[in-house]
């Protein structure tokens, strides 16, 4: 609000904005996509990945406006960062690019650092590539990655309560809807046993976690205004 107020724009006098939270629950956002490309609103904004796709699929002509997403271009959602293409424009916080920066802080507070577990979601679409990425630059730094998949709440929960016996030396996560919705028990389980642990962004540090290394998704929504 505070980037479209400084455009000019206020709510309830020059702008309506209808608002749709899925609460973690992604099956909801094929439905609240539905009904507002229905409502045939001027532009819809959103930084979920599976909310843009479907906006996506839904319309052609309805300008859609990433938040910031974590791989536009592989996901194909745009042609090039430089020129999108297309009806979708916006930001991206390039956190799977980062991955290398948190490993590297991360053997900062952990010195002898040989085995770390990542927690991420492989249905999330840029999640593969990502990990990807993520076991390069462990490979680089003569890292084992203990890759432990979950894609919901439930999965999460079985995988970090086995991590004891993968003995890992510190916990490093994926970031996607489902990791950050559910950032306050992933923090609670690293504290917990005692593992160092890198988050993508500043959230999971306010929830008890250790550390992040990411953009501020803060500044990328008042960003996403203009």
């Amino acid at each position: 609000m505070q980037g479209l107020r400084g455009l000019g724009y206020v709510e309830g006098e020059n702008i309506v904005i209808e608002y749709r939270w899925a609460d973690g629950k992604l099956e909801r956002l094929p439905g609240f996509v539905a009904d507002v490309v229905h409502a045939k609103v001027d532009v819809i904004v959103s930084s979920a990945t599976p909310a843009i796709r479907f906006a996506k699929e839904q319309t052609s002509t309805i300008p859609i406006v990433m938040a910031g997403v974590t791989d536009p271009v592989g996901v194909g959602f745009v042609t090039s960062l430089a020129r999108p293409g297309g009806n979708i424009t916006g930001l991206t916080h390039l956190s799977p690019d980062l991955s290398g920066k948190r490993l590297e802080l991360l053997k900062e507070v952990v010195p002898r650092l040989l085995r770390v577990a990542v927690l991420w979601n492989p249905n999330q679409p840029g999640q593969p590539a990502a990990f990807k990425d993520t076991q390069e630059a462990a490979q680089a730094m003569k890292v084992t990655l203990i890759s432990m998949e979950a894609r919901n709440r439930e999965e999460i929960e079985k995988v970090l309560s086995g991590i004891g016996q993968e003995r890992p030396q510190a916990f490093f996560e994926l970031s996607d809807p489902l990791t950050f919705f559910n950032r306050q028990l992933i923090t609670e389980f690293a504290a917990k046993y005692k593992l160092p642990a890198m988050y993508s962004f500043r959230e999971y540090v306010d929830a008890g976690g250790l550390m992040s290394y990411g953009t501020s998704f803060p500044d990328l929504f008042r960003r996403a205004a203009t």
